[in-house]
């Protein structure tokens, strides 16, 4: 029994929705996962704020119809897609994901969209070897950390500095 008008009409508004929240899609050729590999796929991408949705082509391009933001996704729907969409920690869902493919052996990344721009293989590869949000914090802390550090002594020194000065005018004096 195939889907009710209706009910294809909850799935756009829904894909609507998790697209309107989503910075980055990928579409991947799911062709040959298990439901078990797909709840490990959906599992790992949970993390990095990432979701992993299987639905036909015709739904996601009545989904993104007038949507230029992802219009240029259109390219990419054809065979068995699964979309992954993804908000928030992008570098960490696209390693996620190469890191599942690199597990089952499956699975291949057909392109990606993100800022409206088409992602080349290269481009992928690219965002998934970015540090984390939380290693590019940690970087930035300690670059503040020593900057810090370097004025607390430099300020420290003044009045050590103009203690040597008047102790040596002091003794310039005496002698």
């Amino acid at each position: 029994m195939g889907r009710t008008l209706e009910s294809k009409q909850q799935i756009i508004e829904e894909l609507k929705g998790l697209l309107g929240e989503a910075e980055m899609a990928l579409v991947l050729d799911y062709k040959g996962l298990s439901i078990k590999e797909m709840s490990d796929l959906r599992t790992r991408l949970q993390a990095s704020n990432g979701i992993c949705k299987v639905t036909k082509n015709t739904l996601m391009r009545r989904a993104i119809d007038g949507n230029s933001a992802w219009s240029e996704l259109d390219s990419l729907l054809t065979g068995t897609n699964a979309f992954v969409l993804i908000k928030g920690d992008v570098g960490g869902a696209v390693k996620a994901v190469q890191s599942f493919q690199k597990d089952t052996k499956k699975s291949d990344v057909k392109g990606g969209l993100f800022e409206g721009k088409l992602l080349s293989q290269n481009d992928i590869k690219a965002i998934a070897e970015l540090p984390s949000k939380e290693a590019l914090i940690a970087q930035i802390a300690g670059a503040i950390n020593a900057v810090a550090t370097k004025l607390a002594v430099g300020i420290n020194e003044v009045p050590s500095g103009l203690a040597r000065a008047l102790n040596q005018h002091a003794e310039g004096d005496a002698s």
